[in-house]
């Protein structure tokens, strides 16, 4: 009878289990996905920005000549303060102009460490200091939004700068991005934290810039994560890159043209993979990159089945 007992509320534990998932998996709509993407895309922008602002000063970058208005020196919707420009220091600071569909406010504060002891960016292994200062993006289009606050540390690992692309001086840049503990608000005011542990490669081609993103991190025995910490709801997850993400000054560092993660929350039974660069039935984009995708493709499987989500990038 006892043994009889103990079969019956195995049953009745597993298929109250299995019908929780069940649900779990029907109720999934890849939110942890378009975060994990918004966040990735508007920090990769970031270092876009920064990368324009140290070029813009030789007392920065240690550059001698000019790009001969090859690159763009200015960044739409904010201005840089060159006050502490003596100390390795400026601040570029945004003024909520938008600009390809984002109102950028507050402030990104680059600080070359060791200036003083002669450190310029365009050296191999000088180090970038990023502070985000109530950083905010807001999506124009439908009006959500992420504030930034914290430090990323940015390592020009081989040299040079993107002005040595151009100039066909070297084949290209390879820079780490590491920071822990960024805190990003969303607009419906929850909050996540992030670690943020990632390699860009950037290449020149003709007129087209191209950075391929890599996961460098490693957490809980997972490597190739580019990020990882806690979603707005307060899960922990990581963000593993299986394919590199690559995106270009065609469409923006918003709008990657391939590649794929694959993310886990602790929550969850099942993960998130996310293909990017699709087109608005899911469809891998092959004319890249000289034409923009419409966004990336989310799937989840539990069992023998599988949801799907396609996000659009703007």
């Amino acid at each position: 009878m006892k043994k009889l007992l103990f079969l019956c509320s195995l049953a009745l534990f597993i298929g109250v289990g299995s019908c929780k998932k069940n649900k779990l998996f029907k109720k999934e709509n890849g939110q942890a996905s378009a975060d994990n993407q918004a966040i990735q895309a508007q920090t990769d922008g970031a270092a876009s920005d920064a990368n324009t602002a140290i070029g813009n000063y030789t007392k920065l970058s240690g550059k001698m000549n000019q790009a001969n208005g090859i690159l763009s020196t200015n960044i739409c919707g904010a201005t840089i303060d060159t006050t502490g420009l003596y100390m390795g220091t400026v601040m570029i600071n945004y003024n909520g102009t938008v600009c390809d569909n984002r109102k950028r406010e507050g402030s990104i504060r680059l600080t070359i460490i060791d200036h003083a002891l002669g450190k310029r960016w365009k050296d191999a292994g000088c180090v970038l200091k990023v502070d985000y200062l109530s950083y905010k993006v807001t999506r124009a289009s439908d009006g959500k939004s992420l504030k930034f606050n914290g430090t990323h540390y940015v390592t020009n690992v081989n040299g040079g700068t993107w002005l040595n692309l151009v100039l066909n001086t070297q084949p290209n840049l390879v820079h780490t991005i590491k920071g822990d503990g960024l805190s990003v608000e969303f607009e419906d005011g929850h909050t996540s934290t992030w670690n943020i542990h990632r390699q860009y490669t950037y290449t020149w081609n003709g007129s087209v810039l191209t950075c391929t993103g890599e996961g460098i991190g490693t957490y809980n025995g997972i490597s190739s994560l580019e990020n990882w910490g806690t979603t707005r709801d307060g899960d922990e997850f990581t963000s593993q890159v299986t394919t590199p993400v690559v995106w270009n000054t065609t469409c923006g560092a918003w709008a990657p043209i391939t590649g794929e993660v694959v993310i886990k929350v602790d929550s969850k039974f099942f993960e998130l993979k996310c293909n990017f660069g699709v087109d608005a039935s899911g469809n891998s984009v092959t004319t890249a990159p000289n034409s923009c995708p419409y966004g990336w493709k989310v799937e989840w499987k539990y069992k023998n089945k599988t949801n799907h989500k396609i996000f659009g990038y703007y």
